[in-house]
């Protein structure tokens, strides 16, 4: 399987509001950059998701408008615009913004995320 299959899995993974099959996609090293917050372990990122999964009832997330920007044979970094809608206080909220992920092969050949960046668009 390759990086672009690896994102979509990702993707497949969030919008099941269940970590562990997240997890799956995680490299070890894993990094991410919320606009709000820094996640530097497996441990964060997890809490981070299920905060928002709570926050956001039945969240549904995409990445839109892919562009690899780096494919090498053991890297390749993506930019998409990620859109999400769900329920926050009962209300249908939706929303989008920037999004930047670095995937990495590992030595079993594996495709995993090891950095999301997360922003909002610049008005």
């Amino acid at each position: 399987m390759g990086y672009k299959a690896a994102l979509a899995n990702y993707i497949a993974a969030t919008n099941t509001h269940d970590f562990q099959k997240v997890r799956e996609w995680l490299d070890e090293k894993a990094v991410y950059w919320f606009s709000n917050k820094t996640c530097m372990n497996i441990e964060e990122i997890g809490q981070y998701f299920e905060n928002a999964w709570d926050t956001i009832k039945d969240e549904v997330y995409r990445a839109t408008d892919v562009h690899w920007i780096v494919e090498e044979d053991n890297t390749a970094t993506c930019i998409y615009t990620y859109q999400y809608e769900g329920y926050y206080q009962g209300s249908f909220v939706q929303g989008s913004g920037r999004a930047t992920n670095v995937f990495i092969r590992n030595a079993d050949g594996q495709w995993k995320l090891v950095h999301e960046h997360l922003s909002p668009i610049p008005k």
